[in-house]
């Protein structure tokens, strides 16, 4: 006669402890942690990408800016200049530029003159800058960064014969910075720095 192993049969609710379909609290906790770490990386990400782009978005549209006014100084054959205030930043012809002098100190006038005859209008055009964003200006040949003010406007000349003074623009936004050095020959950025935190 062959025996056969002792097979338990379950009855109808009961359950083995082997074969048990639930969790464990150990397991809930460790899913738990693992989902906070993947979200709070997401929204880590989501932050740095936010400030890194908005200090992007701005650098990009300051250099825009200053290749429009190189283009209508040589277009237009007259000086045009970029103005630096503290929430916007403007281009127009250098004659019209806030808090720029009118005449040299032997009287010439200085920052080119109007042609009567001009078919084409001057640019004007103008951009916001994000008031959490922080914009200083340091002049080429001086060691400081300086920041525009409600009495303090800080110019930049470009004139037609392409060239611009050479600067530097910090844009701070938090902790997260971007610092771009514009070449005068082309207006363009030659040097960036950008550090997104």
């Amino acid at each position: 006669m062959i025996s056969h192993p002792k097979i338990d049969r379950l009855q109808p609710g009961k359950h083995s402890p082997a074969s048990s379909g639930g969790f464990t609290l150990l397991e809930i906790v460790i899913v738990l942690a693992i989902t906070g770490l993947i979200i709070g990386g997401a929204i880590t990400t989501v932050v740095l990408s936010s400030s890194e782009r908005q200090l992007r978005d701005a650098s990009g549209e300051i250099e825009l800016l200053a290749k429009k006014a190189r283009m209508a100084a040589i277009l237009h054959q007259k000086p045009y200049a970029i103005e630096f205030h503290r929430n916007f930043v403007r281009v127009l012809p250098l004659a019209e530029a806030s808090e720029i002098e009118q005449t040299t100190a032997q009287g010439n006038a200085i920052g080119g003159t109007a042609v009567t005859d001009d078919s084409s209008p001057s640019l004007h055009d103008e951009i916001d800058i994000d008031p959490d964003i922080e914009l200083t200006v340091r002049h080429w040949n001086t060691t400081g960064f300086l920041a525009p003010s409600e009495t303090s406007i800080i110019i930049w000349r470009f004139d037609p014969d392409g060239l611009s003074e050479p600067i530097t623009v910090h844009l701070q936004l938090g902790e997260s910075y971007a610092q771009d050095t514009y070449h005068p020959l082309t207006a363009a950025i030659a040097d960036s720095e950008l550090y997104a935190k």
